[in-house]
């Protein structure tokens, strides 16, 4: 577990998703859109989204919000 250590050994890494995909299509293995590899891919997908989502979410709306406030302010103040 090279890529994955600061995420539960359980979830799913876009690393482990990716060795599994190369190895499976080496082999000659299943690589349609219902076999293993694209399950993985998926898992990872997710939990790289759901990390991105609980990080992001605060400095999103702040940001935002911040940019909407500033511009309602300056446009108050050049009507004077």
């Amino acid at each position: 577990m090279s890529s994955s250590k600061s995420q539960s050994s359980n979830q799913m890494s876009k690393a482990d998703a990716e060795r599994i995909q190369s190895a499976t299509a080496k082999s000659g293995g299943d690589m349609s859109s219902g076999g293993f590899p694209a399950r993985a891919q998926s898992a990872a997908d997710r939990n790289a989204n759901a990390a991105n989502m609980s990080g992001d979410m605060g400095g999103k709306m702040g940001s935002d919000m911040g940019g909407k406030m500033g511009g309602d302010m300056s446009s108050g103040s050049k009507k004077d």
